[in-house]
């Protein structure tokens, strides 16, 4: 069997899906995608099907190793996230040849179930109350959203408090089933991280998300020893060695590494291995589409630490499609009391509308992320 093709489509609301074609007639789906950046990894996708025409696709160790090394430059989001979609497609493949799902060809399922999350409130956090209960409303027992929206390296003691009191008439109005975790997102520096924690810890949130920005290992370290809260980590964070240092650090509980930015499912094991030999749970990040979720789903099949699962259904960026619109309906993601089944059909166990997405590739997207400034004109985090 080889490779006969690599095929990219741009799909609204952000995604960019890829489609692995061989001359056994089997394909395999992967989603190379980084927001923000769709256009850039369809180039690269474009580049490296000049070495993966021709391959045998059962080869992915060997493919996965190839990309990675070839050449001086290796690792970063770009690279990774396009190696991610490849190596998603070429498992999908290779589940499909043997007729069992991913996880069957791997040692087979730890659980058949997963426990999801929603996010809420939006980028600005607002209508925090009312989407909470339709969440519940929906059966989930937990719910992300961002704590704030631009906060200075050192903010004032009214912004914390505003924060506080928001938070705090959620934690009120929803009870105390159901589950909230807090992304601070990397909007908030190290100074104001430590305050807030301390502030946020007596609502008891399940973990608290990226709570300083990427590269602050050693503030992230001395947040962790403080904190009575987990502290997750990993969405933008693209090679081992970084996952190395963070572990060895005791930085934080949870790691949230994204099997679309991080080198797939292949690159996902190896990490949650790692985790799990330190005690650390694994949370996959995955605001993105079905792909990816099912890629995530495979892995939570496979990983003892898996403990919840990130997924778009009704994310905010999702105002013109949807997570469940490019799948089939016959064979979309089954939920039941909070949880999302693990995905028993063969590869990734999804059944991708290819007509629809061509139909919504010829529309397109031109997603990017807002531009936030600060009230004295400069740039603020996202």
């Amino acid at each position: 069997m080889k490779i006969t093709a690599l095929k990219t489509f741009l799909v609204p609301p952000r995604w960019l899906f890829l489609k692995i074609e061989t001359d056994a007639g089997i394909s395999g789906w992967g989603e190379p995608i980084l927001e923000g950046r769709a256009e850039t990894l369809a180039a690269l996708i474009a580049e490296v099907a000049d070495f993966l025409v021709g391959r045998d696709p059962r080869r992915i160790n060997d493919t996965w190793q190839m990309l990675y090394r070839n050449g001086c430059y290796r690792g970063g989001p770009v690279l990774m996230s396009a190696i991610s979609g490849i190596d998603q497609a070429l498992w999908d493949i290779a589940g499909k040849f043997h007729g069992a799902p991913v996880h069957a060809l791997l040692g087979g399922a730890q659980r058949e179930r997963i426990r999801g999350y929603v996010w809420i409130g939006g980028d600005r956090p607002a209508n925090l109350v009312a989407d909470a209960r339709a969440a519940q409303a929906q059966g989930f027992t937990a719910v992300k959203m961002n704590v704030c929206e631009e906060l200075a390296i050192v903010d004032s003691h009214t912004a914390i408090d505003a924060i506080v009191r928001r938070l705090g008439d959620l934690r009120t109005a929803v009870g105390p089933d159901l589950d909230l975790a807090f992304d601070f997102h990397g909007r908030v520096h190290a100074p104001m991280a430590r305050v807030l924690v301390h502030e946020l810890a007596p609502l008891r949130p399940l973990f608290i998300e990226d709570p300083v920005a990427p590269g602050q290992l050693e503030a992230l370290a001395a947040l962790s020893a403080i904190s009575p809260v987990p502290l997750a980590v990993g969405e933008r964070m693209h090679a081992r060695a970084e996952f190395k240092a963070l572990f060895e650090a005791r930085a934080a509980q949870v790691i949230n590494p994204d099997p679309a930015h991080v080198g797939g499912i292949t690159e996902m094991l190896r990490l949650g291995a790692m985790a799990e030999a330190y005690d650390v749970a694994l949370a996959p990040h995955c605001p993105l589409g079905p792909i990816a979720l099912a890629a995530c789903l495979q892995i939570d099949a496979l990983c003892h630490n898996a403990f919840i699962q990130e997924q778009s259904l009704g994310m905010q960026y999702n105002t013109t499609n949807d997570l469940l619109d490019y799948m089939k309906p016959e064979n979309r993601f089954r939920y039941e009391a909070g949880a999302i089944a693990i995905p028993e059909g063969p590869g990734l166990g999804v059944d991708i509308d290819e007509e629809y997405v061509r139909a919504r590739a010829a529309i397109g997207h031109r997603w990017r992320a807002p531009v936030w400034r600060h009230k004295d004109g400069s740039i603020a985090e996202w």
